[in-house]
């Protein structure tokens, strides 16, 4: 007699979830998947856990992610959810594209841990949010851009390097003389930084670079170490 279509939403733990047949989003390798189990065996109920995968959002034109534990039963009908090897893994559904093909990995770098490998990159209007479409799309290759990318280079990065900071430029309105910036290191998420770019960055802009009429800060201050809202 066959078996009915299991419905994974009705699953409260991982041996539950067995009787599903769901297609993964990330590939876990054996050594990461060791140390993920590890630690959940660590948890309160681990049964009920499984591994979240979500990306948190974007920071210097990359994704950035979160991985966590969390209850099986917290994952929603559009969610990805799947067993690898054992181990409950739930992709939320705003993720999903963002992380089909990615690889979770262990490294050895900087004392070891959990990584991401993601063969897919933010779009432009990600990395760069607030600068418009055909902006980005004209691309840093002009003399203006050039010029500006020359004055961050040995002028305003040098300066601003003694706090960890940098400012680099994201893209360039030649035809109305905006400059787009993104600011990195101490200079995001610094309360600061907004001081920084019009005391500071902008005045130097304009007097190297006279085309030069308005500089926009487009730095997710929200994903640096020291957030402000």
């Amino acid at each position: 007699m066959p078996v009915p279509p299991y419905d994974w939403c009705m699953a409260r733990s991982v041996e539950e979830l067995e009787h599903a047949t769901l297609e993964g989003v990330v590939s876990i390798t054996d050594e990461a998947r060791a140390v993920v189990l590890e630690a959940l065996s660590g948890e309160p109920e681990p049964e009920s856990l499984a591994l979240w995968l979500e990306v948190r959002g974007v920071q210097a034109g990359n994704f950035v992610y979160d991985l966590y534990f969390q209850a099986l039963r917290d994952a929603g009908e559009e969610d990805a959810v799947f067993l690898d090897e054992g181990l409950a893994v739930v992709v939320p559904e705003p993720s999903v594209a963002r992380l089909r093909g990615a690889r979770l990995e262990f490294s050895e770098d900087g004392g070891g841990g959990l990584v991401l490998v993601n063969p897919n990159h933010p779009s432009p209007e990600e990395a760069a949010p607030g600068v418009p479409p055909e902006v980005l799309a004209a691309g840093l290759e002009g003399e203006l851009a050039r010029r500006v990318m020359g004055v961050l280079d040995d002028v305003i990065n040098p300066s601003i390097a003694s706090h960890g900071g940098r400012a680099d430029l994201v893209a360039f309105d030649a035809e109305g003389g905006v400059a787009y910036l993104r600011l990195s290191g101490g200079c995001q998420g610094c309360a600061m930084s907004r001081m920084t770019l019009t005391q500071g960055i902008e005045v130097a802009l304009k007097d190297e670079v006279p085309q030069v009429t308005a500089v926009v800060d487009v730095t997710d201050h929200g994903g640096g170490e020291n957030p402000y809202y």
